[in-house]
């Protein structure tokens, strides 16, 4: 079965990757399109563009998908290992596109973040997917498909849970409505776990670092792989957008260099608003000198002129909503909520 698949892939690359770069040659933002939403008993595709998985954990998301009341198709190298990514890339991309192409699939969701999703971006078929729209869910190194898919494709998709997440009442509730219940207006408030968290572990409080409401597209993701994009043909460009921001497991000089290069390449002060989300474990690490996270972020967020907070409930946390790339949305302080001011399906 692996010969098999190993064959496949490298079917699979001869035939597809020498043609997709092409396809993602243009820098112009694309017009955008919202995906169908989705109703009970719909198929989801499982895929794992980033790291690898295990069965135990395909396991569970298969019941978390099952109790959420839609049915799985697993991807044909959901079970792929190539060094610590979910197969070859070609194997990867194979996925992706197979269940774009597929009439029964009206969801692809991925099971897990991890690495190497930035691999993917100059083989997607951005052509196939916009001709094709349906809603692709995921956070973490899946930043890097929101990003690119939203540049080029023109696609709305969403950033929240991983298929493998623990879900929550919280997280739940808001991904299905945002998924399944189109609406002109969607506030979401912060976790009152989140909240109650925040006694013992202050990473998990919010904080406003400048007061206001601010309105403008969705954009953002994971620290890390927004930055990486910057100044590539699929970076973030959050003029005149609510920027959110989130990351884990990370030193204050990592976060404070991701940020500096983010503020080089386009300019926060650019931004109509800032959110970074709940940051877990990027306190300092070690006996050395080090700024605090907050002080690290003020660094970039005092200076502003616009909304900014931190400590929103989104990143690599349990109680996050979902937030579609892409749609219109309003931060308001004051009332710690984010409101979406469009359907994100349709």
């Amino acid at each position: 079965m692996n010969s098999r698949r190993r064959f496949n892939a490298m079917m699979a690359a001869a035939l597809l990757l020498p043609f997709a770069p092409a396809r993602s040659a243009s820098r112009k933002m694309t017009p955008l399109i919202k995906p169908p939403r989705l109703r009970r008993g719909d198929v989801v595709g499982l895929v794992a563009p980033g790291g690898y998985t295990s069965d135990a954990s395909i396991e569970k998301a298969v019941q978390h998908i099952e109790a959420l009341g839609f049915r799985v198709k697993p991807g044909t190298y959901l079970r792929d290992v190539w060094g610590n990514y979910g197969g070859t890339v070609a194997a990867r991309i194979a996925d992706l596109h197979a269940m774009f192409r597929d009439p029964d699939v009206k969801a692809i969701w991925a099971i897990r973040g991890g690495s190497g999703c930035i691999s993917l971006l100059r083989h997607l078929d951005y052509r196939l997917i916009r001709m094709h729209p349906k809603v692709l869910l995921g956070y973490s190194d899946i930043t890097a498909l929101h990003l690119a898919i939203h540049r080029h494709a023109g696609l709305v998709t969403f950033h929240g849970p991983v298929a493998s997440s623990t879900p929550s009442d919280y997280s739940t509730a808001h991904l299905l409505a945002v998924l399944m219940e189109p609406r002109d207006s969607y506030t979401i408030p912060m976790s009152a776990e989140n909240d109650r968290r925040a006694l013992e572990e202050p990473w998990y409080a919010t904080r406003t670092v400048h007061a206001g409401v601010a309105e403008g597209p969705l954009i953002g993701g994971n620290l890390s792989l927004v930055s990486a994009l910057a100044g590539t043909p699929y970076a973030a460009d959050f003029t005149g957008g609510l920027l959110f921001l989130e990351e884990v497991n990370e030193e204050p000089y990592r976060i404070d260099r991701w940020m500096t290069q983010l503020d080089l390449a386009v300019g926060f002060d650019k931004a109509a608003g800032v959110m970074i989300g709940i940051c877990e474990n990027c306190g300092p690490q070690g006996d050395g000198p080090s700024l605090t996270l907050d002080e690290t972020l003020d660094v970039h967020l005092q200076p502003l002129r616009v909304p900014a907070v931190t400590g929103y409930s989104f990143g690599h946390i349990r109680n996050q909503f979902t937030m579609p790339v892409g749609i219109l949305g309003r931060l308001d302080t004051e009332a710690r909520t984010v409101t979406l001011l469009e359907a994100a399906v349709s």
